[in-house]
């Protein structure tokens, strides 16, 4: 995933499975109108009637502004955890350094980190991760007449990657050095504009893109890489009840088929893998 430094947070408006969700926080379902932040389930929130979580944008599919409102398939998982809690979500958009640190959780200007962020040891050590919700593979994306058709040959080519991603990581652990962008449209408009001759990326993100007949027509997936990367979502480090609550959302999508139905809408055929059936060790 990715990085923006000294980035003003942003608090954005999104949508839920049901109804829109509005920025303004109410009063949660148990509060009898108090302002209590004690949510279902005894889950302890940052912020009265509301579930706060940290992302940083854009990462299409799994959250981007669309239509003025932050939409995605993390943002979709996410409302479920809510309407459980009985609560809205509200997002905010922060410097993504702070996910792997857990700042933005330790002093509580969120509930949960929710990024398209792969589980890793080093990240273990600041936040505690849900089970993982998503298989992530790299994916090499070139134009079509770059002659590029698998990773062994980026060997020498000016290659992008998005800063402090496991896919900057894999291209430079495979002896390149990746030109590092912002973001992942920073890094794919990188490829389009030639400041680049492929990148390294996440596939769900190629594979949003090339959703649109232009971009398929220009460009395409070299080569598929399994990284065995899994994706989680963070709370700060003892935060048991709120990561109960998450894995429990889980799980009943996964059970009840609303997992697949938005794995479907926001990334495209579903895969059973995808669904992450092994809890985070």
């Amino acid at each position: 995933m990715k990085t923006t430094f000294g980035r003003r947070t942003r608090v954005l408006a999104a949508t839920t499975a049901t109804a829109g969700l509005v920025l303004v926080a109410g009063c949660s379902s148990d509060d009898g109108g108090s302002g209590t932040k004690t949510a279902a389930g005894g889950v302890e929130l940052v912020k009265a009637g509301r579930l706060t979580t940290c992302t940083h944008l854009p990462y299409p599919p799994f959250q981007s502004e669309i239509d003025g409102k932050v939409q995605g398939f993390d943002v979709s998982l996410i409302d479920l955890v809510a309407d459980d809690l009985g609560v809205k979500q509200a997002i905010l958009d922060t410097p993504f350094e702070n996910f792997k640190t857990g700042a933005f959780l330790n002093s509580h200007e969120c509930d949960l980190a929710a990024a398209g962020m792969t589980i890793t040891a080093e990240r273990k050590k600041n936040v505690d991760f849900s089970d993982p919700y998503f298989e992530a593979t790299q994916a090499v994306l070139v134009d079509k007449k770059s002659g590029i058709s698998s990773f062994a040959d980026l060997k020498g080519k000016k290659v992008g990657a998005q800063a402090q991603t496991t896919g900057e990581d894999y291209a430079k652990s495979k002896g390149l050095d990746p030109v590092s962008f912002e973001s992942s449209d920073a890094v794919i408009n990188g490829l389009r504009t030639g400041q680049v001759q492929a990148v390294v990326i996440d596939y769900p993100v190629v594979q949003g893109w090339l959703k649109d007949k232009a971009n398929a027509d220009a460009f395409q997936v070299a080569e598929q890489i399994n990284t065995g990367e899994q994706y989680g979502f963070t709370v700060e480090k003892g935060n048991t009840k709120l990561l109960a609550a998450i894995n429990k959302a889980l799980a009943d999508a996964k059970a009840d088929g609303t997992y697949k139905k938005l794995y479907e809408k926001w990334i495209g055929p579903y895969d059973e893998s995808a669904a992450s059936p092994s809890p985070a060790a």
